[in-house]
């Protein structure tokens, strides 16, 4: 090979090798905007549960929708909060009423390890404690409610019998910037064994699957200038485009 010829198969290979980089650095930026866009709809469900009612809603709910699941323990274990009339239970819960800025007012917790920054969407399920929020569940929106800023919220309360307008109001105080779901979902003693059912309605009712699919403000694209990419990061051809799910100026827009 001479060396005309041989400085031109060097310089060709050299542009293969350079097309090919671009080319594996597209699909990487491609496969991390994907991942963006699947982390932006997940769920995760917090709950606490004592006498295991919100347990057994918790395994309804998650049956009937896809999300992660974090329990609230009590630090210390084996307290019966009911006992002498709920002496303790309200003990703890007037502590947080007397002071509820204090960290010191909330009873201890397990630490938790999960990333709130993970998820988009967050189901509280929680006791009811004398028409209040129960004292554990409330430790730990205390230390976490400014992380759910911006996050939708959505709020199951378990009670006896009492309306469970007191512990929006706790959950309000706690998750001052949710983005709140447009009800919540009530479960007690008269319609707890109906509870699938009830689950079902509210997920329909606040529009569940939509929310979590594009967002509390869907968008149709129908622009024929609009720049659409697939969940899969690749762009899509706004003349063939088919409807679905795609993504547009970094946000989740519905194609009808």
């Amino acid at each position: 090979m001479n060396d005309m010829k041989r400085t031109f198969f060097n310089r060709m290979l050299l542009t293969a090798v350079s097309l090919l980089a671009v080319a594996c650095s597209g699909d990487d930026a491609g496969q991390a905007s994907a991942q963006a866009v699947g982390n932006a709809g997940k769920t995760l469900v917090v709950y606490y549960s004592y006498t295991n009612n919100c347990r057994d809603i918790v395994t309804t709910l998650t049956g009937q929708i896809e999300a992660d699941v974090l329990q609230i323990q009590p630090a210390e274990k084996g307290l019966r909060y009911e006992a002498n009339g709920y002496a303790l239970g309200t003990q703890l819960l007037n502590a947080i009423k007397a002071n509820p800025d204090d960290a010191d007012s909330y009873p201890a917790i397990d630490p938790v390890t999960t990333s709130l920054s993970d998820y988009a969407n967050i189901i509280i399920v929680t006791p009811l404690w004398w028409s209040q929020m129960a004292a554990i569940m409330q430790t730990y929106l205390f230390h976490n409610g400014a992380q759910m800023a911006g996050k939708n919220v959505g709020l199951i309360v378990s009670s006896a019998s009492s309306g469970i307008s007191g512990v929006e109001a706790d959950c309000h105080r706690l998750v001052p910037d949710g983005r709140y779901f447009s009800q919540s979902l009530w479960i007690n003693n008269s319609n707890r064994n109906n509870r699938s059912t009830l689950i079902r309605n509210w997920l329909s009712a606040i529009n569940y699957s939509t929310v979590t699919a594009i967002g509390l403000q869907p968008s149709a694209a129908k622009t024929a200038t609009a720049r659409l990419y697939g969940l899969d990061g690749r762009r899509v051809s706004t003349k063939s485009a088919v409807s679905g799910v795609r993504v547009s100026s970094g946000r989740k827009v519905l194609v009808r």
